[in-house]
């Protein structure tokens, strides 16, 4: 799929989306460490930072979840280059009780940096919502650095609501986190027994 990029984007300029094959993998590792460094990469001491950089964005981690049948990416291109992602978890690995209700994992949802803030983390979520209904899930769940204020604007945005706290470890260092899920059913009796 191609999209002509919103207004206040350079002329020419398309983003496609599309799945993950094997040889995205160096593209998607290189993303991955890359903005979580630039996120949060002054939040650990260097050893940290490189243990969880290595078990989390080494290539052949990479090529490893690509080729997981329960892991589904979604790319974003612009004029052929990674510019953002999207990785789901289809076998609900968050410790809560959703209730019996089917959860897919919203594992990341990364931006290279300068292209946030023209929809694509939108157009990401929003087929990350899609691909959970057409797959028959329930609620579409995610964690949060607890520091990550914008991060959790954004996914409040898109209808999640924090149901826990939660914790993340990288390397040695424990991050406070919190579980945000979006319900997808349509009443709003449904979206509360989340809450409670």
């Amino acid at each position: 799929m191609t999209i002509k990029r919103p207004n206040g984007t350079a002329r020419g300029m398309t983003t496609t989306y599309r799945s993950a094959y094997p040889s995205d993998v160096s593209a998607l590792s290189e993303l991955g460490a890359t903005s979580f460094v630039d996120a949060f990469g002054d939040l650990y001491s260097a050893e940290d930072l490189s243990s969880f950089l290595e078990s989390a964005y080494a290539t052949n981690v990479i090529a490893a979840e690509i080729a997981n049948s329960d892991r589904i990416y979604r790319l974003a291109e612009e004029n052929g280059r990674l510019v953002g992602y999207c990785k789901l978890g289809l076998n609900g690995g968050f410790d809560h009780d959703f209730g019996g209700r089917r959860v897919l994992d919203l594992k990341q949802l990364y931006l290279r940096g300068g292209v946030t803030g023209k929809g694509l983390g939108s157009a990401l979520m929003d087929w990350a919502v899609a691909e959970a209904r057409a797959r028959n899930y329930d609620v579409v769940a995610l964690s949060v650095y607890s520091g990550n204020h914008d991060g959790q604007r954004f996914y409040a945005r898109h209808g999640f609501r924090k149901v826990a706290d939660t914790y993340f470890m990288v390397g040695n260092q424990r991050d406070d986190e919190y579980l945000f899920a979006r319900e997808l059913g349509t009443s709003s009796q449904s979206d509360q027994k989340l809450l409670d």
